[in-house]
């Protein structure tokens, strides 16, 4: 290969300038006590959930000493404002893309009163020949906090872009 000629990328500039730079924080409502009941009841459907979610006598005496969440509970579920949405796809390479899976890693839990924060960031990214052709898989890192300060959760996300 000479120098002149260029190893294909997907990457881009932009990409380039924002790897492992954290994003605008978001911040959660404080969590209620109906949201985490409403939230394990329709985990759980149509099962009855179990009482560290919903019964504040039982939970009191659990290591917890109080209510807790479930771990997939989500304060951000129901934004009053959303981002827009991208309508669409595209056949261009590169722009073409799905859901390659995810990892949560758990801290604290979550719990009444509680207002979580969340930031994100393009952790990093590599690049291969795959039978679509040039493939992309880029990780996606979000962090949430409680109002402490304390690591409640951290999830890190796969895209896959060819």
């Amino acid at each position: 290969m000479t120098t002149e000629e260029k190893i294909p990328t997907l990457a881009t500039p932009e990409m380039e300038a924002q790897k492992g730079v954290w994003g605008d924080e978001r911040v959660a409502p404080p969590i209620e006590a109906s949201d985490i009941r409403k939230w394990a009841i329709a985990s759980y459907w149509p099962e009855k959930p179990p009482q560290l979610y919903w019964d504040e006598e039982y939970a009191a005496g659990t290591k917890y000493g109080a209510i807790i969440t479930p771990h997939d509970f989500n304060p951000f579920a129901w934004p009053v404002e959303r981002p827009p949405r991208v309508e669409g796809g595209s056949t261009q390479p590169g722009k073409r893309g799905m859901n390659g899976g995810q990892v949560e890693t758990y801290g604290v839990p979550m719990r009444i009163g509680d207002v979580i924060t969340s930031r994100t960031r393009l952790k990093g990214w590599n690049e291969r020949t795959t039978s679509l052709g040039l493939t992309m898989f880029t990780e996606t890192e979000t962090e949430w906090r409680n109002q402490r300060g304390e690591h409640v959760k951290t999830r890190i996300g796969t895209g896959i872009r060819y």
